[in-house]
């Protein structure tokens, strides 16, 4: 599992409405050089907020049987899976990636269901297959 932070190709764009006057403070920081510009400043905004928070964030994931971080669900896993007649439950936090040589009825036969708070990463035909359930 890798819990790294704002990897290329690990992160998610998400777009924010903000007043005039706080841009216009966010703008002038980045002109003292706090930061180096607006999305470093919100970043960093972001990250003080869910540290402030790390301790209420990591008892809910411990008190729902959360994983954290970066999952990866390769074909040979389930595979193994589906050969041990078992089925997943995939509760994570953070970005859960099934491989895209993982064929639709595969990923059907072996995860029963999705919970992923963050991004989920999939073949179009995976996501489509298991879309029911996604929660």
């Amino acid at each position: 599992m890798d819990t790294s932070r704002d990897r290329q190709g690990d992160s998610e764009k998400i777009t924010i409405n903000l007043g005039y006057v706080d841009l216009g403070r966010i703008d002038l920081m980045v002109q003292e050089g706090f930061y180096s510009n607006r999305s470093d400043f919100i970043r960093t905004a972001i990250r003080n907020q869910l540290d402030s928070h790390g301790e209420t964030v990591s008892n809910s994931i411990s008190r729902q049987t959360l994983e954290l971080g970066l999952r990866d669900y390769r074909r040979g896993d389930l595979e193994a899976l589906l050969a041990a007649g078992e089925k997943l439950n995939v509760r994570v936090v953070g970005l859960a990636r099934i491989a895209n040589d993982v064929s639709p009825e595969l990923a059907l036969a072996t995860i029963e269901s999705i919970t992923v708070l963050g991004a989920f990463q999939a073949s179009p035909a995976v996501k489509a297959a298991l879309a029911d359930r996604l929660r």
